[in-house]
């Protein structure tokens, strides 16, 4: 009796967990049915033509078949590329300088007005003069992504390192903790929410400007020029398959990137709730 009843209560918890599973998916995924259903309602309503505004079937099919053919991994891969060198670039030395900064008032003093001018300038106005120092191609393109990701994550790892108490710092000094160990275990774990927003906005920052030069820089691969291009040959469903690509590799480095580092760092640390 008491195993029956043991049985039947651990059978209870594990269908309330999936019923748990089953409504945070849905949740989830009930926005895009929403959008979708919309979107399927003015393709048919034959508000805009059909090559305009494909239905979802239309861009499904464009999509699989760029998939097959190669051309869209292809273009894909070459995007990411560019994304990621440019991002590690402004990851690096925005880190770098943000946290200089936030330690030295001389730097802040120096280099704080410098960023509050660069930072509002939209990234786009910058690419005429790269495309003319470096010329076309991938060094031009990857260099203004850096420059232009850059801002965003100077500004939050350097508010980071402002708002990192001073009982923490005064506490380590007091314990005997020199220059290293106070960096180490006080002002980057202190700071690490806000470098972790600052890299979030830069990587938000990187994608636009990308995509946007791609169209630019007479690269030959990427998902900016795939959509330049189709919007010559008004390829809407083209256009629709780079820019769901687009959303889609933003979706899976924010999960498995950004969500992954918060909760192995922040979360674990209890420095969120």
């Amino acid at each position: 009796m008491h195993d029956a009843g043991t049985i039947s209560a651990a059978e209870a918890a594990g269908e309330s967990r999936a019923a748990e599973r089953w409504r945070h998916v849905w949740r989830n995924i009930f926005p895009f049915v929403v959008v979708g259903a919309m979107w399927e309602a003015v393709a048919w309503a034959g508000i805009f033509p059909k090559r305009l505004f494909p239905p979802l079937e239309q861009v499904a099919l464009s999509t699989w078949q760029l998939t097959i053919s190669g051309i869209l991994p292809h273009h894909a891969v070459e995007t990411i590329v560019r994304l990621l060198s440019g991002f590690a670039l402004a990851a690096v030395f925005g880190v770098l300088i943000g946290v200089i900064m936030g330690r030295s008032r001389r730097a802040e003093d120096i280099l704080l007005p410098l960023v509050s001018i660069g930072a509002p300038i939209p990234g786009l106005a910058y690419a005429p003069l790269f495309l003319l120092w470096f010329g076309l191609g991938n060094f031009s393109s990857i260099l203004l992504v850096g420059f232009v990701a850059a801002f965003p994550i100077i500004f939050n790892s350097w508010t980071g390192v402002k708002a990192v108490k001073e009982i923490w710092v005064r506490s380590a000094l007091s314990m005997g903790a020199d220059d290293k160990r106070l960096f180490r275990y006080v002002i980057i774990p202190g700071a690490l929410p806000y470098i972790l927003t600052g890299l979030r906005l830069g990587l938000a920052q990187a994608w636009r400007i990308l995509v946007a030069v791609e169209m630019l820089a007479a690269v030959p691969w990427g998902l900016g020029w795939l959509i330049f291009g189709a919007r010559k040959f008004l390829n809407t469903d083209a256009m629709l398959a780079g820019i769901a690509v687009i959303a889609i590799i933003g979706i899976l480095l924010e999960k498995y990137v950004f969500q992954k580092i918060e909760n192995y760092t922040v979360v674990r640390w209890g420095m969120t709730k």
